[in-house]
């Protein structure tokens, strides 16, 4: 085997990451914690724009994505929302059961695919958890006397967040509440997106992928077109996630930087195969929903089957997900 430059594991390690201290830590709702992320040093963090997300790198080697939920204005200091998940593969739970305030985390720098567009009127909703970057956007557009509104629905007012960060938006008459358990806040979603739809609003949706769904559903019967619909998942459903199919079948990768060559079965992802073969990616989500194993694609065309590069990005075949997409060409030559 030709010895190996600079490829995956040496790129990855080139990529800066940012040493934060937690340097507060609250008990947000029921199974939610907020964690205040400042510079070790005192010094400013990177600025960010609203809908921005952050990778925390956990221990174990767990990379994980989280909204940036604070005043993008202010440069002292991240927030992050953090859910624990039931279902949770070791990150929200190392989060919030060893992670303590003074602790040194290493996290990236922002990153954005989730921006708020120039509007008339924007529409805010968030569901769950997902309220974090929809926070961030109300500070955003109180703070330029936007015209807007935020709706935010949950199962309980116990599991509701950052409640007393909504309050100032809710006595000014732009924001609502609506919990589950509560029929008279009920979220009239239909006659909302009509609403919407006259007004010419954008659309900013982020929560629980069955919540983001229903309100594309609703937002396309009241004829929004998709361009002004704007979503961010957290995680997939069950039945939407990516899966090996009966057709799949083996290729090969060649690494740009050194030109070898490494076998990917029909059964096995290519970030699993090249990491038993040496070949570090780092992956997150391991879904195609994240973005944290984007791969560049010098020639062969892959076969997408992920839910975070957009149509365009598809056609250009110039980029991929590894952690769940494959190939329809017998080799793909990757920018490693």
């Amino acid at each position: 085997m030709a010895e190996r430059g600079p490829g995956a594991r040496e790129r990855i390690m080139s990529d800066i990451l940012l040493s934060v201290r937690v340097a507060a830590r609250h008990e947000a709702a029921q199974d939610i914690v907020s964690l205040d992320l400042e510079d070790p040093a005192s010094g400013l963090l990177p600025a960010f724009t609203p809908g921005a997300h952050i990778d925390v790198h956990l221990p174990g080697g767990l990379i994980r994505q989280y909204s940036l939920m604070s005043d993008c204005r202010r440069r002292d200091r991240f927030r992050i929302g953090v859910l624990r998940e039931p279902r949770s593969r070791g990150g929200s739970v190392a989060l919030h059961d060893q992670v303590r305030e003074g602790d040194l985390l290493q996290i990236s720098a922002p990153r954005n695919r989730f921006e708020l567009a120039p509007a008339e009127h924007s529409l805010l909703l968030g569901g769950g958890i997902g309220i974090t970057p929809i926070l961030c956007m109300a500070t955003e557009l109180g703070a330029l006397g936007a015209d807007f509104a935020l709706h935010y629905s949950c199962r309980s007012r116990a599991r509701a967040a950052f409640l007393e960060d909504i309050a100032p938006f809710e006595q000014a008459g732009h924001a609502h509440l609506h919990f589950d358990d509560e029929p008279d806040t009920a979220l009239d979603a239909a006659a909302l997106l009509a609403r919407a739809a006259r007004d010419q609003a954008q659309v900013y949706v982020c929560g629980p992928a069955g919540y983001i769904e229903f309100i594309r559903a609703q937002a396309r019967a009241a004829g929004i077109p998709d361009a002004r619909v704007h979503f961010e998942l957290f995680a997939l459903d069950e039945a939407d996630k990516p899966r090996p199919g009966d057709q799949d079948q083996a290729f090969q990768v060649q690494l740009a930087s050194t030109g070898e060559i490494f076998d990917i079965p029909a059964d096995e992802t290519v970030t699993h195969a090249l990491d038993r073969q040496g070949v570090f990616i780092p992956v997150s989500c391991e879904e195609g929903i994240c973005g944290t194993c984007l791969t560049g694609v010098k020639s062969g065309t892959p076969d997408h089957r992920d839910s975070y590069l957009t149509d365009d990005e598809h056609a250009a075949n110039d980029q991929f997900t590894p952690c769940c997409s494959r190939a329809r060409t017998p080799l793909l030559i990757l920018d490693l």
